[in-house]
C-alpha cells in the first residue's frame, strides 16, 4: 500500500463549515474536520493562509487578522474584517451566519491509502 494525494471538496472532510460575527466589524469562519488525519495534514501544510482566505472572499490578505488551528477539536478558525459592518447600510447578513458559502467550493489535498497491484 502507498499513500496518494488527491484534491477533494472541503465538505467531504469537514463535519462543520460555518460563519458568525465576531463583533460588528469582524467575521469568524470555522471548519471542524471529521478526521484528525485530514486536519493534521492541512495544518502541516499550513494550507489555510491569509492569502487563501482573502482570495476566496475577494478581499486583501491584510483584512484576515487571525488563523488559528485548534487541535482538541480538529478545527481551524479564521477571523477577518467584515466588508460591511453588521447592521450597516448594505449589510445582507446581520449575524454573519451565511458568509461561509465561499468555503464550500474550496478543494483541499488529502492523503488516501491505495493498494498497489503487483
Amino acid at each position: 500500500m502507498s499513500d496518494s494525494v488527491e484534491l477533494v471538496s472541503i465538505s467531504e472532510i469537514a463535519s462543520v463549515i460555518r460563519s458568525k460575527n465576531a463583533g460588528p466589524f469582524e467575521l469568524t469562519l470555522d471548519i471542524i474536520f471529521k478526521s484528525e488525519q485530514d486536519y493534521q495534514m492541512l495544518k502541516g501544510l499550513d494550507f489555510f493562509t491569509p492569502e487563501l482566505m482573502a482570495s476566496l472572499y475577494g478581499v486583501s490578505p491584510d483584512t484576515v487578522s487571525k488563523i488559528v488551528y485548534f487541535d482538541p477539536a480538529c478545527a481551524v478558525k479564521t477571523t477577518m474584517m467584515r466588508v460591511v459592518p453588521s447592521g450597516g447600510p448594505g449589510d445582507s447578513d446581520v449575524y454573519g451566519a451565511q458568509q461561509h458559502a465561499p468555503l464550500l467550493g474550496l478543494r483541499v489535498p488529502v492523503t488516501r491509502a491505495r493498494v498497489l497491484e503487483g
